[in-house]
């Protein structure tokens, strides 16, 4: 793992060096811990804790675990302004206008902060770059009240710049750890069991309990992989719900942020303050959402819902989601589909039309791996189309409006940097890059649109539309992560919840580490998947935080 940088370790003393000028044990009787974000809101509401009290609690947590004992590292850089900014709202407290007074909240490294603190993707090439300006995710959570604690470590883009990179690596952050198995490496270099990505850290820091919650962004998975790794609550949401004005993109057919929390309710809280129309995105201006996420749920959520399960007995070969599943993960599955059909729903056993997963003709494009660690290296890897076309016109575009403190304002710019940099650049390559590279980087291009077009037609018309319409469901169950792609290509939305343990990983044996059930259906139904999960969650009681990361 990629030791922190001179800078990170500057802007870690600071901050933690401040916890320790003004007295390092914090003085909050919650242990922050396993407090959920709704515990951490109720504390500050009834005067029991302040928010300078809760950023030392977290700040002293990122000390013990994040930068020592395991190494988690999961928090790339402490915001140095964090304990200035909790002391401010020190005596406010958490309002209908100010939800978040005083909470603690990690955002992803790709989300642009106005402030002292870097915004990079993890990328070197982007080491000392800011932002022009707040996101608009930021902007919300900081009208809210809410303390931006820091930069969360990612997959370095989110996962786009090379086929095969571990979840959770970027060149300037280093390797995330999964807290429930911290110890197991392949070579020193890879953790065994993967922390999932690309918001690794944002995961992986809610988890062990070093902030009230986390900001994540997923183009396809990237939300969900974490949240399933980590035992974790998420929402990754239609498409428009939230804006992505302000954020490293890879595609804008598909990018979106969301939250990670411990508890469904924590998520709902989060997606009332994020969820507002925003003239910087277009997406946005079809937004649907109900006054208050939170308001529908209710234990009995699950009762007379129809519940789609993507596998049917007589048609195994078409079973993509519950097919490959290791025997531990189909008991955990087996399980929860008890509990909702205890729960009073209908589980109507069905497999989704093939076309869904499979995609439709020329939505993927090969790219030749060159992955010096790959195991497949010189051979062709595939990726999607969509994605590369885009990203070089949705980057190109971040870079020059966004970025400052950089001489790096293009793609083209970040290969040269990392081409000049391999050594420290370079561990997985950057084959996705080039191949984004050589597109024209207009969109006008009739490959794609085509696989635009094919995405649509296969995930959403044929897909989930045709299988939902067909049985009418109410939301689809998948294990994990598994149903994120068919979902993602129409910008449906998901939301996950733990379920349960497995364990063993390519026929290792590892610790016990968290599966998820994740809720899937059409655009804007956030507020019922939540009510779903809602009820799911409290008869279910499955998540459990990583063991050896102890209150201080």
């Amino acid at each position: 793992m990629k030791k922190p940088t001179r800078r990170d370790i500057a802007v870690a003393s600071v901050a933690i060096g401040a916890v320790a000028a003004a007295g390092a044990q914090a003085q909050t009787p919650l242990a922050v811990d396993n407090a959920s974000m709704g515990d951490v809101i109720q504390a500050l509401a009834e005067g029991k804790t302040t928010a300078t009290a809760l950023t030392k609690a977290y700040l002293a947590r990122i000390e013990a675990y994040d930068r020592g004992g395991p190494a988690l590292n999961s928090v790339r850089e402490l915001n140095p302004e964090a304990l200035a900014i909790a002391g401010r709202l020190d005596h406010i407290k958490p309002s209908a206008k100010q939800p978040l007074a005083g909470v603690p909240i990690l955002v992803k490294d790709n989300i642009a902060t106005g402030d002292k603190q870097h915004t990079t993707a993890g990328s070197l090439a982007l080491e000392t770059a800011r932002a022009r300006d707040d996101a608009t995710v930021v902007k919300r959570l900081r009208a809210a009240g809410a303390v931006i604690l820091g930069k969360a470590n990612l997959t370095e883009f989110a996962n786009i710049l090379a086929i095969g990179m571990p979840s959770g690596y970027s060149s300037l952050g280093g390797q995330v750890k999964n807290p429930y198995s911290p110890d197991l490496m392949v070579d020193e270099i890879v953790p065994l069991v993967q922390p999932g990505g690309s918001s690794a850290g944002s995961a992986v820091a809610v988890a062990a309990g070093l902030c009230a919650a986390a900001i994540g962004t997923e183009t396809s998975g990237s939300l969900l992989s974490p949240a399933t790794q980590n035992g974790l609550v998420t929402v990754k949401p239609t498409v428009g719900l939230i804006s992505r004005s302000g954020i490293l993109p890879i595609s804008h057919s598909q990018d979106t942020a969301g939250p990670l929390t411990r508890t469904v309710r924590d998520a709902a809280i989060l997606l009332n303050v994020l969820a507002a129309r925003d003239p910087q995105d277009p997406a946005t201006q079809y937004l649907q959402r109900p006054q208050d996420f939170a308001a529908g749920l209710a234990k009995d959520g699950l009762k007379g819902a129809r519940i789609g399960l993507p596998s049917d007995p007589d048609d195994p070969l078409n079973d993509p989601f519950y097919g490959p599943l290791s025997l531990r993960a189909k008991e955990v599955m087996a399980q929860a589909t008890r509990v909702l059909q205890d729960l009073g729903a209908t589980v109507v056993r069905a497999a989704i039309p093939a076309i869904g997963w499979i995609g439709g003709p020329g939505t993927t494009m090969a790219v030749l791996n060159r992955n010096p660690l790959g195991l497949n290296k010189g051979t062709a890897g595939t990726a999607s189309l969509v994605f590369l076309y885009e990203l070089k016109h949705d980057l190109n575009l971040y870079l020059r409006d966004w970025t400052t403190g950089t001489k790096i304002t293009t793609l083209a710019d970040v290969i040269a940097f990392n081409k000049a940099n391999a050594d420290k650049a370079l561990r997985y390559g950057q084959d996705l890059f080039l191949a984004a590279q050589a597109t024209r980087g207009d969109l006008s291009e009739l490959e794609y649109m085509s696989a635009r077009a094919m995405d649509l037609m296969a995930a959403k018309e044929r897909g989930l539309d045709a299988y939902m319409a067909e049985h009418k469901l109410d939301a689809v169950v998948f294990p994990g992560t598994s149903g994120a792609a068919i979902a993602a290509k129409p910008g449906y939305p998901s939301v996950q919840v733990p379920a349960g343990f497995i364990s063993g990983v390519g026929g290792k044996e590892t610790p016990e580490y968290p599966l998820g059930i994740t809720f899937t259906g059409r655009a804007w139904s956030e507020a019922k998947l939540l009510r779903l999960a809602y009820a799911y969650e409290q008869a279910s009681n499955a998540r459990r935080p990583p063991p050896g990361l102890p209150v201080l």
